[in-house]
């Protein structure tokens, strides 16, 4: 009897032992290298199975406890609400010869997660140019990208550049979900955009008071997202109209007038103090329609 005990209590010792090997390789990738596990050779047998359940226990806790406080910091790090958004002007007499080219260097070095988004601009100071964009991205990956290389920019210079004026301009914008009423990325063929330029110091109240206008964009079941300009220039409010249903929206009568629309969402008097607030945290702006050339899009 004595020898059968022995014999079995050798058995759960080995078992033990085992299992205290594994947990302790497990622990490497888990654990900071401070942090021991407790030797099983202190405890009674018995207590074998108890004390490695209690260690799992607690480094389980303990990483699950690290991955919640690590979730908002994901979240914050993945969150691609940046566009970079270029214009250039070709000459007069080189259209063809630049859509053809541009066509062509899209096609070869701008797919997948760099994409380009042609539209023609077809009114404001801007006309006759075309507006580029590229995104949305998140910083960390237009940190990552890089130099796009020699044969890209050779490309670029031979083939399309040769057709183009000296004009051109580059802008980052960052997307502002707060006041906005329409998906980043839920795009229209036909767009209005504002440029609102706010005075020094005036950017935050300029914020608030367009959540008043975002109330009268969702109740006249309008589109339109808001982005900020971010190191690109002065500070500047950029609001997109989406034609969903095509021009047709723009046409006089098919929504009511600003101010009645304005007073209905947002009460009595409300649409004076919007104009007052405007006047005040307003420098100058201006607008434009832009026209997307699916033809000469990333495919």
């Amino acid at each position: 009897m004595l020898v059968a005990q022995c014999s079995i209590a050798l058995q759960k010792y080995k078992c033990a032992q085992r299992t205290m090997i594994v947990v302790m390789q497990i622990s490497k990738y888990f654990l900071p290298k401070n942090y021991f596990l407790l030797p099983y050779t202190l405890f009674p047998l018995s207590q074998l199975d108890t004390i490695i359940f209690l260690q799992l226990k607690l480094t389980a806790m303990r990483n699950l406890f690290i991955l919640l406080l690590l979730i908002p910091v994901f979240g914050m790090s993945q969150d691609k609400n940046v566009i970079n958004v270029f214009r250039v002007f070709p000459k007069v007499d080189r259209v063809l010869e630049f859509e053809k080219a541009l066509v062509a260097h899209a096609q070869k070095y701008h797919t997948g997660d760099w994409k380009w988004r042609v539209s023609e601009i077809q009114s404001g100071p801007d006309a006759g140019g075309y507006n580029i964009t590229e995104g949305p991205h998140t910083w960390d990956q237009i940190d990552k990208r890089g130099d796009l290389g020699a044969a890209h920019q050779t490309d670029w210079n031979k083939t399309v550049a040769i057709h183009l004026t000296d004009k051109s301009q580059s802008t980052y914008a960052v997307f502002n979900a707060e006041l906005s009423n329409a998906g980043l990325t839920d795009y229209s063929d036909k767009y209005a955009v504002t440029h609102v330029f706010t005075k020094p110091g005036m950017l935050g109240d300029a914020r608030e008071n367009l959540k008043n206008m975002k109330k009268t964009w969702i109740a006249s079941n309008e589109a339109v997202v808001v982005y900020e300009a971010s190191s690109s220039g002065p500070p500047q409010l950029i609001i997109v109209t989406r034609y969903k249903g095509g021009l047709k929206e723009r046409q006089t009568g098919f929504l009511k007038p600003l101010p009645e629309r304005f007073t209905a969402a947002n009460g009595e008097g409300s649409f004076q103090k919007w104009v007052e607030a405007t006047q005040k945290t307003v420098d100058h702006s201006w607008s434009e329609l832009l026209f997307t050339r699916a033809d000469l899009s990333s495919k």
